[in-house]
Formats: C-alpha cells, structure tokens, sequence
C-alpha cells in the first residue's frame, strides 16, 4: 500500500468557491479543505501517476483526472465518489476541453461521449499538435480560441477555427551567454498574450502570433535561475512567475515593472494555481509542500507532505517517544513525520545555519541520525566537502526538553574521526548511555555520557574508547538486543566486543566485505546475521561462533523487527526488489513478494504498533506486533497492511455514508451514535418500555440540518423546538394509567 507519494504534487487546482484544493499526489487525486488543511478525500482509483486535474466546466462540483494508466476519470470531490472512466492513452488535461498527449507526446482532442455507464471508451480522436513537451507545457488562450505548446525552443499556437498553426523560434543563445530554451508557458484569459518562460531566468510576452511575420514579444527578467511556472490571474490583471529563489514575484500586466515579491516559501516553486475568484494562490514545491496565499500578500495555510530533499543520507528511524517517522527533512533538518495521520509534525534544525539555495555551494548536510533506546538522547552527524580542503565533520548529541517537548543541542564534537563516519548506534543497555561510531580512518570510538548533576555543567559526552583491528577500514556495527555484545564489520571479519572492550571472539564469512550486521531478537538472540558485497547472506550461531547457514543472495537491506524474531531481507534482482520475512531459525521464508518496486530499496524500518493485531490472516502473522515501512528509490514511501486494517479502513470512510435524505453534520453522526446503542438496547431488553421522541421532527431538522444563514431566528424556532421535545397529554396519559394498573396488580398480590 502507497501510504505517501513523497515529490508527487505534481498539479493544483482551486474549486470555484476557493474552498477546496485539488492535488495530484502520486496515484491519487487528493481533496483538502483550504482553511483547515486536512485532507477531506482522497480520490484512489488511477494505477499510475495523476498528471493532471481541471474542474468540470460544466459542472463546478466535478473534476477531471487523467493518469500514466491511460485513462481519464470524472469524480465528484465533495462527496469522493467516481463518476466516469474514459479508458484512453492520454497524459494532459487543459480546462477548455479535454486535450490529452499520448506517449509519442502528440496534442489529441478527445471527445468525451455523454452515456450514463460508468466506464465509457472515448473513440472520436483529432490530432491537435504533433510535438509536445512531456512536461505539459501546453496553455489555452482567449477562451479555448487557441492553444500554445512550448518545447526546446520552439513556441506552437494552433486556431481551432482556422485549424491553422503558427511556429515561432528562438536561437540556442547569444554572446552573453542566455539559455532561450522554452520551460512553461501561459496564455492570457482574455487578450491575444502568451507569457513564456525561459531557462535564463527571463519571460516573454508574445503578441501579434496570429501571423508569422509581424509577431512581436517583451522581456521581463528577474529570476537568477530558471523559471519553473507562470500562471495568469483569472482576470488577467497580473502574472505569477516561480522557480528555484522559492519566491512568488507577482508582475502588473501594463505595468510591467511594478512587481510584488512573497519571499521565503521554502523549497522551489514547481506549479503555481489561482482560484477562479483570484482570492487564493497556490504554490507546490520541490519538497513536496503547498502553499496557500491570499492574493501574494500572507500565506494562509500549508500542507506538507513527507519533506523531499535530494536524496535520504540517514536511515529511516522511529523516535521512541513520538512514534513519529524521521528522516533527512528540507536542507540541514531531520523531519518527524507522524505516520498515523500521515502529515509532518515538525522539522528539527541540526545544521542550525541558513540554506542558500545556490547549485555548486558546499553547505553541511546531515547524514547520520540514531536514537537511543528511550528516546531522551539523538544523535547526528553532519558533513561538508569543500574544493581543495579537508572533509569537515560535526558529531552532535541533542538531549530531550520536557518543556519544549523536542530536542535540545548539548553537546558538539568537531572532527569526532579524521575520516567519513560510516555507521553509529546507541547500546540499549539500561546501565549506561553510550554511542559507538565508526569511521574509515579505521577506528570506532565509544562515547559516554558523563553526569555532573552535582555541578552546574549538567550531563555531557566524552570519548571512552578507541578501537581498531589490523588496521582494517570498519563498515557496519550493531549491538545485540541487551547491549552486552557490540558486532563491528571490518571489511571481510566480523568482530565481537564485550562491553569492557574485550575482543571476544572475530567470525568468518565467504569472500566479500561486510555490508550489513544484524543481531537476532528473543528467541533467536543466539544468531547474528551479515550480508556482504558478494552476494551472500550469512547466519553465525554466537554460542558456537561457527557459521550456521549461508545462502546467496543479494541483499541491498537487512532489517530486524525490535518486537520479534522476524527479520525482513530486501534483496535486488533484475531491476527489481523482493522481499523475504524470515526468522533465523527457520528454514522457510514467513512471507515472500516478488518484483515488490523497482531499483534497490535502501531504507526501511519496523514501526512498533500500539496495540497487537488480532485475528490476522496466516501469511499477515509478521505485520502482528511491528508494521513494515519503505522507501522506493522514487522516494515512495511505502508499507504492508494487513485485511484487518483494511476493512477498519473501509469502515472508517463509511462512517459518513447516512441516508441520503439527510445531510451530514457532525450534529447527525452523534445523534447516529445514540440511535444506535438505543437500537442495540432495545435488542438486549426488548420488554424495557420508554417512549420514543417522535421521529422526523420539522424541528429538530430545521434546526441542525438547514443552513444557517437561511434559518428564521432563534427565538421563533425556540418554541417549535421545546414543544417537540415535550411528551404529548395523551401519551402521558396513557403511560399513567398502565403505570397505575401495575401498582394496583402489585398491592393486590401482596394483599393474598
């Protein structure tokens, strides 16, 4: 199961009343409120990325997806029901019809037929333009009268009703070294004006394309880099341009060279949206964030997804007390991210130093994270390479704030090795807090930390031991479930410490240097398990330290499930990754999938759940205790879930599922719960007698369900509301007479 598509809000739309926002996020068109930024749907049903989205002309509670699986579907996104399916190979949708490019990347007209089936084939296809940009960058103009497509450096715009076309070139650059290359293009809602934009930094006005010749275009420059969207306001009073400054420059349409800048919006901007009305802007970004503005003066909501950076240095981890998912955030930050709710807590500042958004600028990066079995104690690494100096390393160790309720910075340890620091992890022996990093300067040092409680110093770190074996580089290191054994792999020899930094015994292996160390849990705690470069899983019994079994196998990740004995191998074959859930004991596999993603998953990790799983199927019996995560190389973050969760899933959407003569308010839903335990009491007790309210009640409708900008005031409905509420005389009367029939039936057999 997909649980986020991480970097694929890929385009937005705002419904007319600006009370929605639309998103194309991976396989899946995304419903959130524009004030509250929850999520209120999620449209699943396309089995390949959504490339685009536009409301229904027709229809403004409608909209439109089309998707890399060849299909185009309708929905209605208030209520998150699918519509339509047009089974198609199309890839773009435009708002003034539906325009589609198929995988030769051809502008096709498509016709959607009217027909009350729910998948309908759309069959009459009219070429529009033959060489498109796979980006999309396509624009419709004056109303649908035309259309313009940009590519390399050729701009194209074709008359419907002319069913002409006209193209216009640029030269590759100049003297002053510009890039003319085209990389968005956006027409104007109402005059013959089409704004491009450029890869160095600049935008054209074109004017005059309705012949070849007279054509005539203006410059407007301020992006330093390439501008990534442009978008028109619905009245065409101004343009919005964005690009890798992650600034939102608004540009007056006769003026201009008056502008407004909305600075700092974090990650560059990749898709700009306008309301319809033009209250609302909305910006998508490289690191997977959307901002909502109000008219490029405040921003007024953001929806952040899982942060997408360059790429993931450190291993996916779960904070032991937020049970939060943390990971390489925006530039020189790790991110919590609650899995759960799927929706960023909050990001954590480790480089602490301003990110210039420059290519080629030497910043630090984090790229080692670990925490300590308690969660009171992170550590990172971070790491900078400049041209012609020495490797720069920062070891840093954060302590837990109650008060602030995130991490604190305590100590800093500058040039903690002389060389990369490869691996590191915290023992999990209660007795003390230590940390073990190792290094390819062939060392691994073990730090301690030292309470002065006494003094006014508080807690602090220092070096305790130093380590080394026959001058080997180490690569990977893992302490067992109980802190008493530290493994550390130096190149081809596996090495086992005591806590007293006793080499206690050293394991071999088939040929191949150590890649990945991993002790078994509970009853498989006599196992530690090994990967290496040639292909070769290995098992060692540690009471016998002799090899157990050894199997060949390529194994990108090897991960333990803190809460058993299993143990998940992701293992790359072809192009692919399988996975194999086993425990070290056993002979046979748990679980097994084939071709599960493409490329090698290089970070995973076990989430602890809650509350153990009942009553999972036999093949789900892993997924019982610890919930599986993982990151594709396209930075999918994915996961397994069992039919249980599923059904509860399916449960949970269908809680807002009433009858249709009924609106939903969270007013129905309680009163849906109370209708419901007097039901399954009138079930357990059905002789219990009480006198039912009178259903249907034109009051209480009229109060919770009518909207209450029309609703008469309260004091006219105060009155029809109480009497409702009131038992009427004749069934008082008759309850009266049946309670006094049974006293007297009391009396009388006491009386014999």
């Amino acid at each position: 199961r997909l649980l986020t598509a991480n970097g694929r809000v890929r385009r937005c739309n705002v419904n007319h009343m600006s009370l929605f926002l639309l998103c194309a996020s991976g396989e899946s068109v995304k419903v959130y409120s524009s004030s509250s930024e929850e999520c209120v749907h999620d449209l699943q049903g396309h089995t390949d990325l959504v490339s685009g989205i536009v409301r229904n002309p027709s229809n403004h509670l409608q909209v439109y997806s089309c998707s890399a699986d060849g299909t185009v579907r309708l929905w209605d996104f208030t209520d998150g029901i699918l519509i339509k399916v047009q089974p198609r190979s199309l890839r773009v949708i435009s708002d003034r019809g539906v325009c589609v490019s198929s995988e030769l990347f051809q502008l096709v007209a498509v016709h959607l037929p009217r027909s009350g089936d729910q998948e309908v084939e759309a069959r009459e296809l009219s070429a529009v333009l033959c060489d498109v940009s796979p980006s999309g960058a396509v624009s419709f103009g004056r109303e649908g009268e035309y259309i313009a497509a940009a590519k390399g450096l050729q701009l194209e715009v074709f008359f419907f009703k002319k069913q002409k076309s006209y193209r216009f070139f640029l030269k590759s650059g100049n003297k002053k070294g510009a890039k003319n290359a085209f990389t968005c293009v956006s027409c104007h809602p109402k005059e013959d004006c089409i704004a491009t934009g450029h890869e160095d930094g600049k935008i054209r006005l074109w004017r005059n394309f309705n012949q070849k010749k007279e054509y005539t275009y203006s410059t407007l420059h301020w992006h330093h880099g390439a501008v990534n969207t442009l978008q028109f306001t619905p009245e065409g009073t101004n343009l919005l341009s964005g690009g890798i400054e992650s600034v939102l420059v608004q540009w007056r349409y006769t003026q201009e060279n008056q502008k407004d800048f909305l600075p700092r919006l974090g990650g560059a901007i990749t898709h700009i949206a306008v309301s319809p009305d033009g209250s609302l802007f909305c910006t998508s970004h490289s690191d997977n964030k959307i901002t909502i503005i109000q008219s490029c003066v405040k921003v007024s909501a953001i929806i952040q997804g899982l942060v997408k950076g360059e790429g993931v240095r450190t291993d996916l981890m779960i904070d032991p007390r937020s049970k939060a998912l943390v990971l390489n955030g925006k530039p020189g930050h790790l991110q919590f991210y609650s899995l759960p709710r799927d929706k960023l807590l909050y990001n954590l500042d480790i480089v602490q130093q301003e990110y210039i958004h420059e290519e080629g600028l030497d910043q630090f990066e984090v790229v080692k994270a670990a925490f300590d079995t308690r969660g009171d104690w992170l550590a990172t690494v971070e790491e900078r390479t400049q041209k012609g100096s020495e490797l720069e390393i920062n070891l840093k160790l954060w302590a837990y704030n109650e008060q602030t309720q995130s991490f604190v910075l305590n100590t800093t340890v500058t040039a903690p090795h002389e060389d990369q620091i490869t691996a590191m992890c915290f023992s999990p022996s209660p007795e003390t807090t230590m940390l073990v990093t190792i290094s390819f300067d062939g060392h691994f040092k073990a730090w301690l930390l030292a309470d002065h409680s006494d003094t006014e110093e508080g807690a602090s770190w220092s070096c305790d031991f130093v380590g080394g074996y026959h001058l080997l580089k180490p690569g990977c290191c893992c302490f067992s479930a109980d802190g008493s054994l530290l493994a550390v792999g130096f190149q081809e020899v596996v090495t086992v410490w005591s806590p007293s930094w006793e080499l206690l015994t050293t394991l071999s292996q088939p040929p191949g240097a150590i890649r990945d160390l991993c002790f078994g849990r509970l009853s498989c705690s006599k196992y530690l398990l090994g990967t290496s470069t040639k292909n070769q899983l290995c098992c060692w019994n540690l009471l016998t330290c002799s090899l157990e079994w050894s199997t060949p196998v390529d194994v990108s990740l090897l991960q333990a499930d803190p809460l058993s004995e299993n143990m998940a191998a992701f293992c790359s074959q072809s192009g692919c990754s399988d996975l194999f859930v086993f425990k070290p004991g056993e002979s046979r596999p748990l679980y097994s999938q084939r071709a599960l993603c493409t490329g090698k998953v290089q970070h995973a990790v076990f989430a602890p759940r809650d509350q153990m799983l009942e009553s999972c199927e036999e093949h789900a019996q892993w997924l019982n205790r610890s919930q599986l995560y993982f990151l594709t190389q396209h930075m999918d973050l994915m996961t397994f879930s069992t039919k249980t969760e599923e059904d509860r899933l399916l449960a949970s959407s269908k809680r807002l599922m009433v009858d249709d003569s009924v609106a939903v308010t969270p007013f129905y839903l309680l009163l849906g719960k109370h209708r419901q335990q007097q039901q399954q009491e009138a079930l357990t007790n059905p002789m219990a007698e009480r006198i039912q309210l009178p259903q249907g009640s034109i009051a209480i409708k009229e109060l919770l369900y009518t909207p209450a900008h029309v609703l008469p005031s309260a004091s006219f409905l105060c009155s029809m509301f109480v009497r409702s509420l009131l038992i009427s005389s004749s069934a008082a009367s008759c309850k009266m007479n049946r309670k006094y029939s049974q006293d007297v039936d009391k009396v009388i057999n006491n009386d014999f």
